[in-house]
């Protein structure tokens, strides 16, 4: 079971990391997957991603307080606006759309009303 969550980690880590420059991937929600699959697979990883300069302090942050920092609130919603304005660009249906729009209003919702860190 350890190399599941130890593949899962490195997949969300990979993931992440590429979100860092590619702006319809959620960066900070798949360094926090691969915070969790690390601390059931690799302690040295765990450690390392925790202990990182630019990853660690918004993980430490989700698990004080559930925070999400201001940068991180505003590129998320800029990331939303953008994956639905391709949506609309692309000519999806607009059931489609309005399921969209749902979904990613929910999870706006959920971000900004989280503490700021």
């Amino acid at each position: 079971m350890r190399i599941f969550w130890l593949l899962g980690g490195l997949l969300s880590l990979g993931l992440g990391l590429l979100g860092v420059v590619l702006p319809l991937l959620p960066t900070v929600p798949l360094i926090l997957l691969a915070a969790f699959c690390f601390a059931r697979s690799s302690d040295r990883l765990h450690h390392w991603l925790l202990t990182h300069p630019r990853l660690g302090p918004p993980i430490e942050a989700w698990r004080q307080t559930g925070a999400i920092s201001r940068a991180g609130k505003l590129w998320a919603t800029a990331s939303m606006a953008a994956a639905f304005a391709i949506s609309v660009a692309l000519g999806v249906p607009v059931l489609l759309l309005a399921v969209q729009a749902a979904t990613l209003g929910a999870v706006a919702l959920f971000i900004w009303t989280r503490p700021q860190a």
